[in-house]
């Protein structure tokens, strides 16, 4: 079974929230070839933006989504990351399409600030979620619903991840694959990736 992962890309989304998952599953995808050549491949990985216009990742970075919000097609994997999300959170549509996309999915995951989208959507009420250290204290006041934690890398709620800041969301996404696709391609992505998994 090949799992389309879906992450979302935005105006101001941190380069290595959305490139960090999206090296994860494709290396893993490659490694995967190699240990089981004659298999389906485990995922597929789609950037998706609202639409299909030329975006500015934070810092200035160009990215073109593959697909839009239109023709995004099934997701079973919605990644959403963070960076700079005041504009996001101000978007019914934006909000609207995680909380729709999260229902039809398997799981959903966030990196970062990527917390406060999850949480606008009304996804981590009465759960457990972390975020960047640095956004904690933001996170418990705007969504004092949500039960938020520090000095944990990611979390799972089983159809809801969470993860930390930055390079935590190659930490959880190894994780991802290792619950996907088993511990030991997990294991080889990560060596392939010449990273050091931090599993906790």
């Amino acid at each position: 079974m090949t799992r389309t992962i879906g992450i979302y890309v935005f105006d101001d989304v941190e380069v290595l929230d959305f490139a960090g998952p999206y090296e994860v599953f494709t290396c893993a995808t490659r490694m995967a070839a190699r240990l089981t050549p004659h298999a389906p491949a485990p995922f597929r990985v789609r950037t998706i933006g609202a639409t299909q216009a030329m975006l500015r990742a934070r810092a200035g970075l160009s990215v073109l989504p593959e697909a839009d919000f239109a023709n995004a097609g099934r997701i079973d994997v919605l990644i959403v990351p963070g960076g700079v999300v005041t504009a996001e959170l101000a978007k019914p549509p934006v909000i609207d399409w995680i909380a729709a996309t999260a229902g039809a999915s398997e799981l959903t995951a966030s990196v970062c600030t990527g917390a406060f989208l999850l949480a606008t959507a009304g996804l981590l009420d009465g759960q457990a979620a972390t975020t960047h250290w640095a956004d904690v204290a933001d996170l418990r006041a705007a969504f004092p619903q949500v039960r938020v934690e520090t000095e944990r890398r990611w979390i799972d709620n089983g159809a809801i991840v969470t993860s930390g800041g930055i390079s935590a969301g190659i930490d959880m996404s190894l994780h991802l694959v290792e619950r996907l696709a088993g511990r030991e391609l997990a294991q080889r992505t990560a060596r392939q990736m010449e990273y050091d998994w931090n599993e906790g």
